[in-house]
């Protein structure tokens, strides 16, 4: 027998439920009761599945390929948040971050903010495509403007993360949009006109919906001493200039411009160094050294001293470890075939396009919740079902969508995904607390299920059971 060999079965549906339940007792007895690190957690996960590999006389050698593979597919999303956690601390240590949320608490109107939040966003993640860039510059701001405004950071969070998904879920820069295209076998800009039927109305859902909870909220006569005091303490330890934005704005017209990522995002870190030594006085040896560690300060507003003490590449490597440990388990559950059995029983479940749409997202979910990534979530919810979009006829436009829907816009919803782990690190918010106000989220989720089951933009081509038999017509498209 060949070292790297294979299962020799795929595992039946007992044997799958019983690695979910293993997975979940895991993580509720380590967190929950003992009180262990989520990292020790998802590597003893490993050992859980690698037992079912042997049950199924899969080789250790094959098992450790599949887990190096799956780390492999995700190191993309490390380095960009490696990139992003020297970046928030030489943004600050330098000004930028303190001059933006200055500014703002000079103009935002604390009525408005939080539709404000999730507008300013929304906006800079479209232009990005990067959903940790725009919560690692704007989104840090945002969290200091609220909570001068004494708006619960839960919530703001949830405005900030909602924006943020907007254009990593939609804009032509974004590598999950594109990843899911290409997946899919969907043109990009196709792809993104599908999204749109179901965004577009998420967007306008979510805006109102802040724009309303934040008038009744916030009273008109809301107590402003404390976006006084933090004004004062900002122009106290920090230099505050106009001229300190200029990095943020370079940053994304780089990065709309489809310069890569993590030399752009590693480069604003350059200049927030470059800021820190230039206008704040701090030595240039110390001014590199922030980007590793990351900002100090001692003020007298408590919040500032929660908000701008972070960033710095160590701050990120728990973050890391714990991503990696989350690859590595979505790697081994594909190469022991758990991903395989449960597509197969997804095919003969999934008969019409409400069902059809709910498997490719739950196959998403599935992804992040298992795999602890973007990138697992897009590849078990396309592969998973897509063989029954052929075979039913339905157009792949309808499978990339579901798929971002199911894989992408969940990724944040999981407190031990990347996107999870990022968005509650850089804002200072456990995912669970924020998790209620991702309200874009929520209304993707709903919209796409109401579309597939109400049978509304699911587009059609011919089954491919009838394609095969008819060699001489060509598949046409027809709007249900």
């Amino acid at each position: 027998m060949s070292s790297f060999a294979g299962p020799s079965r795929l595992p039946n549906m007992t044997e799958v439920l019983a690695v979910m339940v293993g997975f979940i007792a895991i993580m509720f007895l380590s967190i929950n009761v003992l009180g262990l690190p989520i990292q020790l957690a998802l590597f003893a996960s490993w050992f859980l599945v690698m037992a079912l590999g042997l049950r199924l006389k899969t080789s250790y050698a094959s098992m450790q390929e599949g887990l190096i593979g799956g780390i492999h597919n995700g190191m993309e999303a490390v380095l960009v948040l490696t990139t992003v956690g020297a970046l928030i601390g030489t943004w600050i240590a330098g000004g930028i971050v303190p001059s933006i949320i200055y500014y703002g608490l000079t103009v935002m109107n604390p009525q408005i903010f939080l539709f404000a939040a999730f507008v300013i966003c929304a906006l800079t993640s479209l232009a990005t495509g990067t959903s940790f860039g725009t919560a690692g510059t704007a989104g840090v701001a945002m969290m200091g403007i609220g909570h001068s405004f004494g708006i619960p950071l839960p919530l703001v969070a949830g405005a900030v993360i909602s924006g943020a998904y907007v254009g990593d879920k939609m804009s032509p820069l974004s590598d999950t949009t594109v990843m899911t295209a290409s997946l899919c076998k969907v043109n990009l800009v196709d792809h993104i006109r599908s999204m749109m039927l179901v965004s577009g109305p998420a967007i306008l859902i979510a805006a109102v919906l802040f724009l309303v909870v934040g008038f009744f909220y916030i009273s008109g006569d809301v107590d402003t001493s404390r976006a006084t005091v933090a004004m004062q303490a900002l122009e106290t330890h920090f230099t505050i200039s106009p001229w300190l934005l200029l990095p943020a704005v370079i940053v994304i017209v780089l990065l709309t411009r489809r310069f890569p990522a993590i030399p752009v995002i590693t480069f604003g870190a350059v200049l927030g160094s470059i800021c820190a030594w230039w206008a704040q006085g701090t030595g240039p040896i110390e001014a590199i050294r922030i980007a590793y560690v990351g900002n100090a300060m001692q003020s007298d507003v408590a919040f500032l001293n929660t908000l701008l003490n972070r960033g710095g590449i160590e701050s990120m490597l728990g973050v890391v470890a714990l991503i990696l440990f989350a690859l590595g388990l979505g790697g081994l559950m594909d190469r022991v075939g758990i991903l395989k059995s449960i597509s197969n029983g997804f095919l003969r479940w999934a008969n019409n396009p409400g069902r059809l749409t709910l498997s490719t997202m739950l196959g998403g979910f599935f992804g992040n919740f298992f795999g602890g990534a973007a990138y697992v979530s897009l590849i078990t919810a396309s592969t998973i079902t897509e063989k029954n979009y052929d075979d039913q006829g339905v157009d792949r436009r309808v499978l990339s969508r579901n798929t971002e829907a199911g894989g992408t816009i969940t990724t944040p919803m999981v407190p031990w995904t990347d996107g999870g782990v990022f968005m509650a690190t850089t804002l200072g918010v456990s995912t669970m607390t924020y998790l209620p106000f991702l309200w874009y989220h929520m209304l993707v989720i709903a919209i796409s299920i109401l579309y597939g089951y109400a049978n509304i933009a699911i587009w059609r081509t011919k089954p491919r059971t009838e394609a095969r038999n008819d060699t001489t017509g060509q598949p046409g498209l027809q709007a249900s």
